[in-house]
């Protein structure tokens, strides 16, 4: 996927977050343990939302943020190279695969830090501390709720 603007930026996003989706789904059927089934489901259902919420940023958002270019800024971050989630979490437990979502999580916000750092746009900027916010806020939802649901 070509990466230029910080709309390609949110579409990157946007296709992050659903193929993690498909990822958890299909490994929410082929994973022995009920709980760590359950779980996965739930992070399925959880990155569909997420997908639909930067979306829903990216439609509302200005056209100049939109169009920014950031592509330079970028290189650096590999994570963009790959839209694809290869994440495996049928063979894992609870603890394993929160960790790893944490992790994929985490390097999307370090992606927006990287690109808001240098750009000067406002609106742009806005956008992107808006989307990170999302990300932040989402993942200490989902954690706090997995601790809940590991404590019951």
């Amino acid at each position: 996927m070509q990466v230029e603007t910080i709309r390609d930026v949110l579409n990157w996003t946007v296709l992050f977050h659903k193929n993690l989706k498909i990822s958890l789904k299909h490994s929410s059927k082929q994973n022995k343990d009920e709980r760590a089934r359950m779980i996965l489901s739930y992070l399925s259902e959880h990155e569909e939302g997420l997908e639909h919420i930067v979306q829903g940023l990216e439609n509302a958002a200005d056209e100049k943020a939109l169009n920014t270019w950031c592509f330079d800024y970028i290189e650096k971050h590999s994570i963009i190279e790959y839209v694809h989630c290869d994440s495996l979490f049928e063979e894992l437990d609870i603890p394993h695969i929160m960790q790893k979502i944490v992790n994929h999580h985490e390097q999307v916000i370090e992606l927006y830090i990287h690109i808001y750092s240098r750009i000067d746009i406002d609106s742009a900027k806005k956008l992107l501390d808006a989307i990170k916010d999302v990300e932040e806020n989402e993942i200490k939802r989902i954690v706090q709720s997995t601790n809940r649901f590991s404590d019951m």
